[in-house]
């Protein structure tokens, strides 16, 4: 575990230009030079958006009247990056090899006229690292919560060692202290200090990757459930492409990249591309992603807890906290039931780009009542992209908190439930202690 200080932290400034010192050179203009149609935010994107704030419940998520929030803890994904790996690898760079290699003429009007000079966002050689937005996002969400705890106090950071979650916990920070640059010179309010954790199996849960030592946790699980989905999903899709664009012989993989390069473009250039039918929303937030991850989740005092990490460990805190369960009032046993893979369940909790967009969060607060007009003690309450989630089981306090004593009734449940770290994931010399904050 190493603690640094950001050298410097990029400053608050209006556009994202500004951040070109921390950020490699974009493969492609920076705004599309096409007209830009004035589009609505797609629900899906599936995971690769900015964050989201869906009051669902509607819940207030200021504190309850008479209720001071005393401390707090963040789980946060890192921010926009140009594109992973895998959806590159996977679907991207296929299907910009198959549109530079096709002999398909574009029409000059219409939804795919655009095809006809569009240039994809990224390429290999940017892969995994931090956009310019992604950044300006990070500091944003720094800015956010000193607004939002401007009592709390925060010395140390803290992120996983690959460069996005790095970049994106300095993009915080500078929002957090509220760091301006002069004359090339950084000014903050507060020092805060950057703990970079190593993303390595051998610290078993004493990490913010504890995933790596976990043999009985895949990324992959719920992939062959998205897959049989998308097949039906992009069914009719296909039909109307190939009617107009025989000869491209559009596929199912084709589909799901144009809704990669929707999602990844617009947090590259900083809007949507001009094309509807790249951006047009799949069926209610991103079902077949859906499938993946649901079935795969002054005094020196330190009030504010934030620590930035990858995609695979929200959803397992989520999970973990019984939150946006399918089958919560029913049965486990329902589970396949409620995401099936032959249509969209428009009533389903789990819903993907809600939880984990860029950005995406998992907090829990600690609560202070004195008791005017409310119960008066000690309350904790869990929000989600800003979002207040009542524990299931465990509602008895104001603004859907859950009371300390039956807060901690209900994790001593949940860890009779789960298990320790070793047991659960079939690694038995792993450690499960989590000491980073001490």
């Amino acid at each position: 575990m190493q603690v640094i200080h950001p050298l410097p932290p990029p400053p608050i400034l209006p556009t994202h230009h500004h951040h070109e010192a921390l950020l490699p050179a974009a493969p492609a203009p920076l705004h599309n030079s096409q007209r830009h149609l004035p589009l609505q935010p797609p629900a899906p994107l599936r995971r690769h958006r900015p964050i989201l704030h869906p009051k669902r419940p509607p819940i207030d998520p200021h504190p309850p009247p008479s209720c001071t929030v005393t401390r707090a803890a963040y789980l946060v994904r890192h921010a926009a990056i140009y594109a992973n790996d895998f959806d590159y690898e996977t679907y991207i760079a296929p299907l910009v090899e198959k549109l530079r290699n096709t002999t398909q003429p574009w029409p000059t009007t219409g939804p795919l006229s655009f095809l006809s000079n569009w240039t994809a966002p990224v390429d290999d050689a940017h892969l995994e690292k931090l956009t310019r937005v992604g950044l300006q996002e990070a500091t944003t969400l720094g800015s956010s919560f000193r607004q939002r705890y401007p009592d709390l106090r925060a010395q140390k950071v803290w992120s996983s060692t690959a460069d996005r979650t790095v970049k994106s916990a300095q993009g915080f920070i500078a929002g957090w202290t509220n760091t301006t640059t002069t004359n090339n010179v950084s000014h903050a309010d507060v020092d805060v200090d950057l703990v970079q954790v190593a993303e390595s199996a051998s610290l078993g849960a004493d990490s913010l990757t504890p995933y790596k030592a976990c043999p009985a946790y895949s990324s992959s699980y719920g992939s062959d459930f998205e897959n049989t989905f998308v097949k039906t999903y992009t069914r009719p899709i296909l039909t109307r492409l190939n009617t107009h664009h025989p000869s491209f012989n559009f596929t199912a993989t084709d589909i799901t990249a144009m809704f990669e390069l929707c999602g990844y473009e617009t947090v590259i250039r900083g809007h949507l591309p001009s094309a509807p039918c790249l951006c047009s929303p799949r069926p209610n937030g991103s079902p077949s992603n859906t499938r993946t991850t649901s079935y795969g989740g002054g005094d020196g005092r330190q009030d504010l807890f934030v620590s930035f990490t990858h995609r695979e460990l929200p959803p397992t805190v989520v999970t973990a906290l019984g939150l946006f369960n399918n089958t919560a009032y029913t049965s486990p046993s329902f589970l396949n039931q409620s995401m099936p893979t032959d249509e969209v369940n428009y009533y389903r909790a789990w819903r993907s780009s809600h939880i984990l967009p860029f950005l995406g969060n998992v907090g829990i607060e600690r609560l202070e009542c004195d008791g005017d007009g409310q119960g008066e003690g000690v309350y904790f309450r869990v929000l989600v992209n800003g979002a207040v989630q009542p524990v299931i089981g465990c509602r008895d306090g104001p603004g859907g908190s859950c009371s300390a004593g039956g807060f901690g009734e209900w994790m001593r449940g949940r860890e009779e439930e789960f298990g320790d770290f070793g047991a659960a994931c079939g690694n038995a010399s792993a450690s499960g202690e989590l000491g980073i904050y001490a």
